[in-house]
């Protein structure tokens, strides 16, 4: 007779996967979406880009592990509710992206990802743009989702009045909206009212991407267990920019009305408490997402040179005691790049020098395929690439460790006797210089010592020598614009071999050192050099 299976054992299999769905749904739900704003985005290499703007609602169990949520009002589900805002910059056409969805969390209620990724050489991005610039999100195919989850800046999060009648609001919550909008966006039919996910069908990895507190977010949101959703990861890559060493506090709950997430140690006030607490390397994190279970997510992260300065970027690589760099997980990569700004402003009125004018979108944009090749063909990106160290010595000031972590050393980039940081991602402006990159600005307020410095080499001898520069000047260090260009070229396709740039942006930075006015009038057939 043929074996027939123990009706016990199928009973006890079905009863577990009933139960694996029912607290994957009993934790976190999208219970409506409400898109107000449908547009035409724009034409791209795929074809044709829509932006959809409006919010998702969802409720979270009671019981979660979120401080103050099992305080928060509850709706006729017996579940605290919430709202967000969102937008989704996606193509027109079903099928026509590269399947990736980019969750971009914006920063103080600035979206991020346009300028990231999309920001022109001539004229770079601020944040809070979404204009098309570049187009390069939408010529590669991705879907960019942009979730508001921050107090105060699009999210309305569960409160409730404490025994001193203030009203508290539930923060941490803003990671269970990130997660859940992820998940929904990238794996739901539709919301729980009936409503269809405009990317039903559409999207097959889910990338995150945060810059400064954000990135801060991303680390934060990992370290805590919210990328989990249910039994799969919300994001299988994360690309976390400039967030040095620093965590998000805001598994708390505040007063309002602006989020606990808002401050960072400067000058002023470096014991401000949340950020610097540990863990403080990304190894450090990865051991307790892995001692949970998990399996992390590929994750690549970018530092500035300012970082290092002003945001006591060393002890992400160091941790909380001694000089040498602790190892990388499998699953990371981190990358410097050397002679770049935190902040890229075009003016910074209120700052002695002329800020940071390194453009490092180029790198944002390469890794960015990097970042996604891993995730899809697991096509192993290029090494970690990190400026040497060595302890800070007062001059330019950095901002010192805090008083409890005794043991910590913050250390800076070593500098070449031009004054630019050594090592690290070497963009051609830096490998070909034209000045001086990411000094410290004065004074040390919070904007002066994000923005960096530019200080332009002296055009001749004699005018370097006037103002006892001791920097060769220009004519002093190419011969003239072909050599200036050919230099510019060999530094740009380097680049472009070993993965940091792409051959269009190759192309932009090659014809702007050809126009360069450093060398005279511009000649007439500088776009074919």
């Amino acid at each position: 007779m043929p074996h027939r299976p123990n009706g016990r054992i199928i009973m006890f299999v079905f009863c577990l996967l009933g139960l694996i769905v029912a607290a994957r749904s009993a934790s976190a739900e999208v219970t409506r979406t409400e898109f107000t704003s449908k547009q035409p985005y724009g034409t791209f290499r795929v074809g044709d880009y829509v932006i959809w703007q409006g919010r998702i609602h969802g409720d979270l169990s009671p019981q979660d592990a979120i401080p103050g949520i099992d305080k928060a009002a509850r709706n006729d589900r017996g579940r605290v509710a919430y709202s967000a805002s969102i937008i989704l910059i996606m193509p027109a056409a079903d099928r026509s992206g590269n399947g990736a969805l980019l969750v971009d969390v914006p920063n103080r209620g600035r979206v991020y990802a346009e300028a990231l990724y999309n920001s022109p050489r001539e004229a770079p991005f601020v944040s809070g743009t979404l204009e098309q610039g570049t187009g390069f999100l939408q010529d590669h195919g991705f879907t960019v989702a942009e979730v508001y989850w921050e107090l105060g800046q699009g999210a309305d999060l569960p409160s409730f009045v404490d025994t001193d009648g203030k009203t508290r609001y539930v923060e941490g919550a803003g990671f269970a909206i990130v997660r859940d909008a992820a998940d929904f966006l990238a794996h739901a039919a539709a919301d729980t009212a009936g409503t269809s996910n405009p990317l039903k069908g559409a999207i097959n990895r889910t990338l995150a991407s945060g810059k400064s507190q954000d990135g801060r977010f991303l680390k934060s949101f990992l370290l805590n267990g919210f990328n989990m959703a249910g039994n799969r990861r919300a994001f299988d890559g994360m690309h976390v920019f400039v967030s040095a060493a620093g965590l998000l506090p805001i598994l708390q709950t505040g007063t309002g009305p602006e989020s606990s997430a808002n401050g960072i140690p400067t000058f002023a006030n470096p014991e401000f408490p949340g950020i610097n607490d540990g863990p403080l390397t990304i190894g450090e994190i990865i051991a307790k997402v892995e001692a949970r279970g998990e399996v992390p997510p590929k994750m690549l992260l970018i530092n500035s040179t300012t970082d290092y300065y002003s945001l006591r970027a060393s002890l992400g690589r160091t941790g909380a005691s001694g000089t040498a760099d602790q190892p990388f997980p499998a699953n990371v990569r981190m990358y410097d790049i050397a002679g770049g700004s935190h902040v890229v402003l075009p003016q910074a009125p209120t700052c002695t020098l002329p800020p940071g004018r390194l453009d490092w979108a180029p790198v944002s944009r390469a890794t960015l395929l990097r970042l996604d090749a891993w995730v899809s063909l697991n096509a192993e990106p290029p090494p970690s690439v990190l400026m040497p160290l060595e302890p800070a010595s007062g001059e330019p000031p950095a901002l010192r460790a805090p008083a409890k972590l005794s043991g910590a050393v913050i250390q800076v980039p070593k500098r070449d006797g031009d004054g630019n940081a050594t090592g690290g991602i070497r963009l051609p402006d830096i490998a070909v210089p034209t000045g001086t990159n990411s000094g410290q600005n004065q004074p040390q307020t919070r904007d002066c010592m994000l923005v960096g410095s530019f200080s332009p080499f002296a055009t001749t001898k004699a005018q370097r020598e006037s103002t006892d520069d001791a920097r060769p000047s220009i004519e002093e260090r190419y011969r003239n614009r072909d050599d200036y260009v050919n230099r510019v070229r060999v530094a740009a396709q380097d680049l472009v071999a070993r993965g940091f740039l792409l051959s269009d942006d190759a192309a932009v930075i090659i014809q702007s050192a050809a126009s360069s006015k450093l060398f005279g009038p511009t000649p007439a057939n500088s776009a074919s050099r």
